[in-house]
């Protein structure tokens, strides 16, 4: 090993120690003993900007080929392994790298760099014609949920072409062409292995309880001998230049909304310019001060939304303003209301405050990304492999807090007054007449997905592979002891209005989170005014009798805090977080939104107005067809859990000031409320922060009864058309047990082995195996009424019928097939997973919210687990058999009616009931 370099860390550091093995693999330690736990984070220096033309997409897809098989550990343990040991993995692919992470109790770190060393070093030998094959199904199943099946989906393509010339590394996306996908060849998977993934070209960061001397032994023992290979140049920053404006149109078969990017080129990231460009972006876009906010959402109302980011990569960047308009506004409107936004900037300037404002909440921003051990790791990765040191944390602190106004102004003259820019128009399929005057059709392939020539791959349990020689035994190691489950202290008070306060002091790091919930939600809504608690919650965001919204919006910022008021089915929740110093002042500004509300007509109007856009916006996307029609169907519209959260466009119509008054007057009440923290704050601080509500009254608030679900006596089936859809959306299920309940918890743990993850049957076979979706799950969403049990998965379109007759199959026998070896990996997963979910602040708030909602005792988490660890086989089975009954089940299937509704007869269940995208029976 090469000398060993330390830091000791500060507030805004992180401490670690770092050293590079003889093969040139770089290494940093980073210790963390607060929770019992660890996580690897192995960034990989090759991203779409390393490929070829005629093979893009290829690291994107080689990062899938990695969780496959690798020579000394068995078929499949890649991805089911660290889920059974209690642990995460992913993976991801960007511009510039690859990403490889997971987290698992400390017992199985041995295992976890078993794994992980194999991957690296001795994966490329199990590599066969069937995995790539397959693999290849499951990375289009990715494209086709990520990109072809969703409005919008196609704008990167379209500016990446536009933007960078033929041959410059930023000139296709990270996903790629699927024809270049499908030519993909063995040959072309072990050039790239053997060029890209080398020692040298990577840096492995391990974070968490671990002891550091003993930890760099086994670093060398279970990594040192992988082969070095080539060392790989730098690249050197590429910027581009338009030397025109660039104009370019797609009919969206999916938006229901016209949108406009426009997209300038700028700096690399690091750049010095890069810092300032973050700034201006949020200038320019973000809050009521914002010229584009203004002149767009507010004076002409031309949308209900802007957007402006900068995004620097490794060797160029760009500088993205978004507007998607109203229905039927046109393009050239919102490209004039740009322009002019740009002019008053450029008159108008802005405020020292404003500046500071960012800051603050960049400096919040920067400990929630250092919060869990994992953060950690990536952040001392990436700067590692793209700046250079770990150290460039401090840096790059620096250069975000020395941004001037003088730096803004100067960026926005250099790189966007003025300037050639790709200007793209992206509009539902039928209204041409939307777009930038003088656009040029944009070249979109899409794909045709043909009934009958579905690829096909062999499915080889059994690869034979030459056999890597090496000098220390590679089997699996054992797991050390397991980790002791340490559930956090949690402190309970109810204050004198009734206002239950819940707390778990965690001193970490000098932040703090936390949620005022209020019972009621939407099931208090009127039937024909559905989504007034939703406008109301929106409506006590904008300001209050003292502050203007504008105020309001500046007060928080100004704290680096974040608070906002939302709503769902059952709860008002006002949701925040800051810095432990400015927590007194952040609640004060809560109780300031909550007491005060401003009431504006003008607000709600745009409110309003905003959320019928909404409504139309989201009929373009599949799964949020599904999830309104399947709840629909689960449920009916007498329930609250029938109707769509936030209402339907008739609804809201109906819906006037006055009514979001009266939801407030009758229904946010403290006898109706818990209040949950958790971060640097103890008891007492809480409570005297919390005096600022004491003159918060109100009286019980009577909560409507819902309707019983009757289970079915046979299955039911729908489906609704999605015209030219890529995939189909499946979605089984039906009610069962309110969260309450005393069987919800056995019924979540009885689907571990169905759908809780990807090691479960339905991912395993779905993706797996068959190569049909990019993913596959079920679960049991918590609620006070009857909570919904739903398995689904995004098909490829042509093998809908057969996705249908898996999930048939794999629930209806799924009493017959779970073995006490399912029970074993059920406890195991459970009971050390446990120790991973007391690391974040989110988790933390999860817990203590789990409990207000629920009524559970503060030592919950140990009654689950003393549950688990007592389960029989019978208990599972007994389970099973109550709540699984597949013939009670309800299907829902949302795709391409002219190739596969026919198909659907042979389901088995009859011709399907078809749909409209409103859940109303089509006659």
């Amino acid at each position: 090993m090469a000398s060993i370099e330390k830091s000791t860390g500060s507030d805004l550091n992180l401490a670690y120690e770092s050293f590079t093995l003889k093969n040139g693999l770089k290494v940093i330690l980073h210790q963390d003993k607060s929770d019992p736990i660890v996580a690897i984070s192995t960034i990989v220096h090759v991203g779409s900007n390393r490929e070829k033309p005629g093979r893009t997409g290829f690291a994107h897809f080689f990062e899938h080929m990695s969780f496959n098989d690798s020579e000394n550990v068995p078929k499949g343990s890649n991805r089911k392994l660290i889920p059974e040991l209690g642990g995460s993995r992913n993976g991801g692919t960007w511009s510039d790298g690859t990403i490889y992470y997971e987290v698992v109790p400390k017992d199985a770190f041995d295992k976890l760099l078993w794994i992980d060393s194999d991957r690296l070093g001795f994966m490329i030998n199990t590599v066969d014609q069937g995995t790539l094959e397959r693999e290849k199904q499951v990375v289009k199943n990715e494209k086709r949920q990520r990109v072809d099946n969703r409005p919008y989906g196609h704008t990167g393509h379209v500016i990446k072409k536009a933007l960078y010339p033929e041959g410059h590394p930023y000139n296709w996306t990270v996903i790629g062409d699927l024809a270049d996908l499908q030519a993909a060849t063995l040959d072309d998977v072990r050039e790239f292995y053997s060029t890209f993934y080398v020692p040298s070209n990577a840096t492995m960061v391990i974070a968490g309880d671990f002891e550091l001397e003993e930890t760099k032994e086994k670093v060398k023992r279970w990594f040192g001998e992988i082969k070095a290979g080539k060392a790989m140049a730098a690249m050197s920053p590429q910027p581009v230049a338009l030397k025109e404006t660039k104009k370019l149109y797609h009919l969206d078969n999916f938006a229901k909304l016209p949108e406009i990017r426009v997209t300038f080129p700028t700096v690399e990231q690091y750049h010095k310019d890069s810092y300032a460009l973050d700034a201006l972006a949020e200038i320019l876009s973000s809050g009521k001060q914002a010229p584009l906010y203004k002149t767009i959402v507010e004076d002409k109302k031309l949308a209900p939304g802007v957007y402006a980011w900068n995004s620097s990569e490794e060797i160029a960047g760009t500088f993205t303003l978004l507007v998607r308009g109203n229905v039927g506004t046109q393009l050239d409107v919102i490209y004039q209301a740009i322009e002019e936004s740009l002019t008053v900037f450029e008159k108008n300037g802005f405020t020292l405050q404003q500046l500071i404002k960012i800051k603050a909440e960049q400096e919040t921003s920067f400990y929630y990304e250092i919060e869990s051990i994992l953060d950690k790791a990536q952040k001392l990765g990436q700067y590692n492999e793209y700046a250079g040191s770990p150290e460039f944390i401090k840096a790059d602190i620096a250069n975000i807090t020395a941004v001037s106004i003088a730096d803004v102004k100067r960026v926005f003259q250099t790189y966007i007054k003025n300037k050639n820019s790709i200007i793209t128009s992206f509009v539902p399929k039928d209204q041409i007449d939307l777009i930038v005057s003088g656009s040029k059709k944009a070249d979109v392939v899409e794909e045709k997905i043909e009934q009958g020539k579905e690829e096909k791959f062999a499915e080889n349990d059994a690869i034979t592979f030459e056999v890597t020689p090496t000098v220390h035994d590679r089997s699996e190691p054992a797991l050390t002891a397991l980790p002791t489950l340490n559930v956090p202290d949690v402190w309970q008070n109810v204050q004198s209005n009734g206002l239950k306060v819940y707390g778990i002091e965690q001193n970490e790091l000098p932040i703090v989170n936390f949620s005022l919930t209020i019972q009621g939600g939407q099931q208090l809504d009127l039937d024909n005014k559905l989504g007034t608690a939703g406008l109301m919650a929106q409506l006590m965001n904008e300001g209050t009798l003292t502050k203007t919204p504008q105020e309001l919006e500046e007060a928080i910022g100004l704290l680096g805090a974040n608070l906002r008021i939302s709503s769902n089915r059952e709860f008002v929740t006002i949701s925040g977080r800051s810095l432990a110093k400015n927590f007194d002042a952040t609640v004060d500004l809560l109780s300031e939104m909550l007491l005060t509300p401003r009431w504006q007509e003008s607000e709600f109007a745009r409110l309003k107005s905003t959320r019928l856009t909404r409504i139309k916006q989201a009929k373009g996307n599949a799964n949020t067809i599904a999830n309104n029609v399947f709840n629909k169907l689960l449920y009916s519209e007498k329930h609250v859990a029938g109707n769509p959260i936030g209402g339907t466009e008739h609804t809201v119509g109906n819906i006037t000031l006055n009514d979001t008054k009266q939801y407030y007057q009758h229904n946010i009440s403290p006898k109706m409320a818990s209040f949950h923290v958790v971060g640097a704050v103890n008891e007492s601080q809480v409570n005297k922060a919390l005096t600022s509500l004491n003159n918060w009254q109100g009286d019980k608030v009577k909560l409507p009864k819902q309707p019983t679900i009757t289970e079915r006596d046979k299955p039911q089936f729908y489906f609704i058309d999605v015209a030219d859809a890529k995939q189909s959306v499946i979605m089984v299920g039906k009610p069962v047990v309110s969260g309450q309940n005393a069987d919800f918890y056995p019924i979540q743990v009885a689907n571990n082995r169905l759908g809780g993850g990807m090691s479960g049957r339905l991912a395993q076979t779905l993706r797996i195996q068959k190569g049909y979706t990019y993913g596959a799950y079920s679960s049991i969403r918590g609620a006070s009424y009857q909570s919904p049990f739903i398995a689904s998965s995004q098909v490829r379109t042509n093998v809908t019928l057969e996705s249908l007759e898996i999930f048939k199959e794999l629930i209806g026998q799924y009493k017959n097939t779970f073995t006490e070896e399912d029970l074993a990996v059920t406890q195991n997963m459970i009971i050390k997973g446990n120790s991973r979910k007391f690391e974040t602040l989110d988790q933390l708030l999860g817990m203590l919210t789990t409990m207000s909602q629920f009524d559970l005792a503060a030592n919950y988490i140990d009654q689950q687990q003393n549950y688990v660890t007592g389960l029989k086989l019978d208990n599972i089975h007994k389970n099973i058999d109550q709540y699984f009954d597949e013939q009670s089940m309800i299907y829902l299937v949302v795709g391409d009616a002219k190739t596969q509704l026919a198909r659907m007869k042979d389901f088995g269940y009859g011709d399907p009931i078809v749909l409209n995208t409103d859940g109303e029976q089509m006659h």
